[in-house]
């Protein structure tokens, strides 16, 4: 399993990934939406399963980028999750008619992370 994770923090970033490793999952690491989309043209698409994505990026904001994924049906098996401080009802119900899966709320925990890749179906 590999996970692409799309924030323009670097701590974010770092915890994430290490969440995952932690899990035995390979990550891909990307600061914006438009750099993670120039990296998943770099790997077939079936390489990647999972993308922990953040809202608010500099070039293209993670709605942009699920949107734009969305529109590729080689990624359709592709489980996309919002890493957000987005809590407007409006705001999740956009995320999710453009294509997320789920959502993790910021702060979190690991125990957060794990309770949603359950969700997903990533962890048993």
């Amino acid at each position: 399993m590999k996970t692409m994770v799309i924030d323009d923090s670097r701590a974010v970033r770092r915890l994430l990934c290490s969440y995952m490793k932690g899990l035995g999952i390979e990550t891909v690491e990307a600061t914006d939406g438009c750099e993670a989309l120039s990296r998943m043209g770099m790997v077939e698409a079936s390489e990647i399963d999972l993308a922990l994505v953040d809202w608010n990026m500099p070039n293209m904001s993670g709605i942009e980028f699920v949107k734009e994924l969305r529109s590729c049906p080689e990624y359709d098996h592709l489980k996309i999750m919002m890493v957000t401080s987005h809590n407007e009802p409006e705001d999740l119900m956009t995320a999710i008619e453009y294509g997320a899966n789920e959502f993790l709320m910021k702060p979190f925990d690991e125990e957060m992370v794990q309770d949603k890749l359950r969700i997903l179906g990533i962890l048993n």
